[in-house]
């Protein structure tokens, strides 16, 4: 919104003009979850990700709806200088966010685009992103608009509560119902959540 210090588009744009364009950075959790909305909304949405199998997901959900792009210096250039709205969500387990965007890069934007840096408990994914409240959540950054809310789902307490409980209950049953070998047995997954046991690390990240 323009009083906001955004460039006035629309989301979904109305018959004669075009919606915004929407870039998301990854094809992971976040990105699908981010994904979805821009495409509810109407916008002419890309995602671009160096895992060819996440896009090709994203290919089949959308049948065509959502461009997919192989994440690389050209296609993220190429993209980020079209975009009214760029959405942040990469993650590597166990370490920071990769700086995928460069201040360099956020001064040759559109004036009025906004930044949302979904990774920023990760340290954030676009150089000069620092962690905001949800009292004061967005920034300047040249002509663009960064939001980069620490802990965002905070922000709707009951919906994230009632997702991470739908999301974690299954295990929790499984883990109060079996010791941890025949735990890893029914739910391999679980390995990967365990990080020390009998005083050892058994996951280094």
């Amino acid at each position: 919104m323009t009083p906001y210090g955004g460039n006035g588009v629309l989301m979904s744009g109305i018959p004669g003009v075009n919606p915004a364009k929407v870039l998301v950075l990854g094809a992971g959790e976040v990105g699908l979850g981010a994904i979805i909305v821009a495409e509810g909304m109407r916008a002419d949405v890309t995602v671009l990700d160096i895992d060819q199998a996440k896009l090709a997901k994203v290919s089949e959900l959308y049948q065509g709806r959502v461009r997919t792009l192989v994440s690389n210096k050209e296609n993220l250039e190429t993209e980020l200088y079209q975009s009214d709205v760029v959405i942040g969500g990469v993650l590597l387990p166990g370490a920071k966010a990769p700086k995928l965007v460069t201040l360099e890069m956020v001064a040759k934007m559109k004036p009025g685009s906004v930044l949302v840096d979904v990774a920023i408990d990760q340290g954030g994914c676009f150089e000069g992103s620092y962690a905001t409240t949800h009292q004061e959540p967005t920034f300047k950054v040249e002509n663009s608009t960064y939001y980069c809310v620490a802990n965002m789902p905070g922000s709707v307490p009951v919906t994230a509560s009632k997702a991470l409980t739908n999301a974690t209950f299954k295990y929790i049953k499984i883990l109060a119902k079996h010791p941890m070998e025949a735990a890893h047995e029914i739910a391999p997954e679980l390995i990967s959540a365990l990080n020390v046991r009998e005083g050892v690390i058994t996951n280094e990240k």
